[in-house]
């Protein structure tokens, strides 16, 4: 909800100097030292090179091989980002210094937001509440494209495929300087079809359904963005317009959505490409606007934002319970609109002392539509101030401490269904799905955290408490979630969640080896979580949001190792563990928790007519055998992947081009935390992807 330029005073506030972008995430060169020397949080830089070299499809899969980063997939042509297991409402997606607000709480969609505008992207990994907020209890994903043109005329236009689910698509970015005023503007187009999975039949609910060519049916779907930005970049004085739109058209699982789609006259199998009932459609329309004021001693930085999303769900109307068969396919519209504002004063105290203080406000306004129901009409109200001092003690060693108080506020509006049901003989009711509830939130949170470094160590630890105010769906949903195969149900009740967590740091750079080691441990006194049940409602297990204690700690490592100027090797990994100390399901971890997984990478790099290289990735995950019943465990896997890219410089021009072969023995695995595995579908088969771009 900050400003991004709040998380570069707490990532940056080891230093005085601008902060260092990594042209990729590899843990080798001083670059990568400098950076955890400012730094004392577990985060990292990962700049746009990083993003074209590593694309795989959609921005979290690319972001997949940052340790402790995940991607929750969704079919083949979206994702949700994670960070150390926490994802949803407990990640803050900060873009241009603007909280992301869309509908994330959904599990069946991912980001609004156009990948390929992105310039660069800052990953903080642990809790972030201080300058972000409620929603950064778990971490930050900060998107910077903002970037200002240098150049007269300059832009990049890039082509890419992929063909497991045949995607095709286009990306353009032209922009340009006239004096201290600039311009930039992007589009992109992506269309791709039903994507592939390594079997040729299913099993749902005891029933088995084959899969023609392999593919799960209406899957397919298409994307259209824009964005355009104009402004004023002076020595002292910054300011800039932002106009975005992201628009997106994806297909649900057929065979997922109930069993009455065996009834449905429509004929899935005759294309691959079309989108068929049911589906999903959403548009986000995002303004932006960004000062920024440099003094001698003081920084002023303002941020103002409005954003629109607008996301419809659509199925073939078909009678439920005591639900009569709808007139129209319109199942759920959620139409909702934030406006965001928030501001930073850095003060330079003196040579020791570095000041910052904000302020954010924020208000949501969402109204449902559509004859299904999971969640009412709602309005939100949160605000937030805090103070961050950042102390140098010596060159090798830098203290920080801040305080942050927060305000929220939420009406749910009452909600009876549209048809009635039977409670007694001779006696129907519209049934009472949603109270009218009114509910007041606040909290003191507070963070220190210390960096020292001497010779090739740099030592770091962060300690703090964090909230979260409960989303309106914990506290109100009462609906059939199709697409993820349950019912789920709010708890009107619910405390705001707490979290008091110890993040540690252990680097050591050599000449040719470094090495990196970020434990953590997090305590939530009542962390909110659905809680399968062994209640079926409509055919549909029950899913109850609750309550519990919950401890919560793992540690990312990373280890690399140059033997020459050619070749390199990376080996890392992260693990994650979870168990509930208290509830009815005392003794267990949490529901869809990841297992351990290790990536081990031999990369050759050469230069012949511009830089390239070849790399060779072996990725492995563990059994899950750490559930949530009546969850069920899920067997390990390997994958062996192979990257390459190439640059060409042409003067002005410069050609690019990358490489990507995922799954090549084509082997059938699950992933715990996709929700199709509960109906026996596997992640997707072997996948080639390339991308040609040129700069100018």
């Amino acid at each position: 909800m900050i400003s991004t330029l709040l998380a570069a005073a707490l990532i940056t506030c080891q230093a005085a100097d601008s902060t260092v972008v990594l042209d990729s995430i590899t843990v080798s060169g001083n670059s990568k030292r400098n950076y955890q020397l400012r730094s004392t949080m577990s985060g990292l830089q990962i700049s746009h090179q990083f993003l074209e070299t590593n694309f795989a499809g959609s921005l979290m899969q690319t972001l997949e091989s940052v340790p402790g980063v995940k991607a929750m997939n969704i079919g083949s042509g979206q994702s949700k980002p994670t960070i150390r297991g926490l994802g949803f409402n407990r990640m803050a997606v900060v873009e241009d210094g603007i909280k992301h607000e869309g509908q994330q709480w959904g599990d069946d969609h991912g980001l609004e937001i156009d990948q390929f505008a992105i310039d660069r992207v800052e990953v903080i990994k642990g809790p972030a509440a201080l300058l972000y907020g409620s929603d950064a209890i778990g971490g930050v994903l900060s998107l910077y494209s903002n970037h200002v043109p240098r150049e007269r005329f300059q832009g990049s236009v890039q082509v890419f495929g992929r063909t497991n689910n045949e995607q095709l698509g286009i990306s353009a970015k032209l922009g340009g300087r006239f004096g201290n005023f600039f311009y930039r503007a992007n589009a992109t187009l992506i269309d791709y079809a039903d994507f592939q999975v390594p079997t040729d039949s299913i099993q749902y609910y005891s029933y088995y359904i084959r899969l023609k060519e392999r593919r799960l049916r209406n899957t397919a779907g298409r994307e259209r963005d824009w964005s355009v930005m104009a402004g004023y970049d002076g020595y002292d004085f910054h300011t800039d317009v932002r106009l975005s739109s992201n628009w997106a058209k994806s297909g649900f699982f057929a065979n997922a959505h109930g069993l009455e789609v065996r009834l449905s006259e429509i004929d899935y199998d005759k294309s691959r490409r079309d989108i068929d009932l049911p589906y999903q459609s959403v548009n986000h329309i995002k303004v932006l606007s960004h000062t920024l004021w440099r003094g001698d001693v003081v920084t002023v930085d303002v941020n103002l934002a409005y954003q629109h999303n607008k996301r419809e769900e659509h199925s073939e109307p078909v009678s439920h319970g005591y639900m009569p068969r709808p007139g129209d396919s319109l199942e759920r519209r959620f139409t909702k609109s934030t406006a965001t504002a928030n501001a930073k004063v850095t003060w330079d105290i003196n040579d020791r002392h570095n000041l910052s203080s904000g302020a954010s406000v924020e208000y949501q306004h969402n109204r449902r539509g559509g004859w299904g129901f999971i969640i009412p009409d709602f309005e939100t109200l949160q605000c937030g101030a805090f103070v961050l001092d950042k102390f140098t003690v010596s060159n090798q060693l830098v203290f920080n401490a801040g305080v942050r108080y927060d305000y929220g506020r939420t009406h749910i509006h009452s909600y009876n269904d549209w048809y009635k049901t039977p409670v007694s003989p001779g006696d129907s009711v519209f049934m009472e799905r949603s109270g009218d509830q009114r509910r007041n939130f606040n909290s003191f949170t507070w963070s220190a955290g210390v960096n020292y470094n001497t010779g090739g160590w740099v030592l770091k630890a962060n300690v703090g408490k964090s909230f979260r105010i409960p989303i309106p769906k914990e506290l109100g949903a009462d609906g059939i979630n199709y697409h993820i195969f349950r019912y789920e149900k709010g708890y009107a009740h619910l405390d705001p969640e707490q979290s008091y967590q110890l993040d540690a740091g252990i680097h050591w750079s050599g000449k040719s080896l470094t090495v990196q080691v970020d434990p953590y441990i997090n305590y939530f006194p009542n962390y909110i979580y659905l809680n399968p049940t062994s209640t079926y409602v409509e055919g549909l297990q029950l899913y109850q949001y609750t309550q519990a204690r919950v401890l919560r700690w793992g540690l990312e490592a990373q280890v690399n190792y140059e033997f020459n100027r050619h070749w390199s090797a990376e080996v890392k990994g992260d693990y994650l563990y979870a168990r509930q100390q208290s509830g009815d399901k005392k003794g267990f971890t949490l529901p869809f928790s990841t297992p351990w997984s290790a990536d081990a990478t031999v990369k050759y790099s050469y230069s012949w007519r511009g830089d390239g290289f070849v790399s060779v990735n072996a990725h492995v995950v563990g059994d899950q055998n750490e559930i949530v019943p009546p969850e069920k465990p899920t067997p390990g896997h390997w994958t062996l992947n192979a990257q390459a890219g190439k640059h060409f410089d042409m003067g002005r021009y410069v050609l690019k081009i990358t490489f990507h072969a995922d799954n090549l023995l084509n082997k059938r695995y699950y992933d715990h935390t996709s929700y199709y595995r509960l109906i026996d579908v596997p992640e997707p088969g072997r996948n080639f992807s390339l991308m040609v771009g040129l700069d100018f």
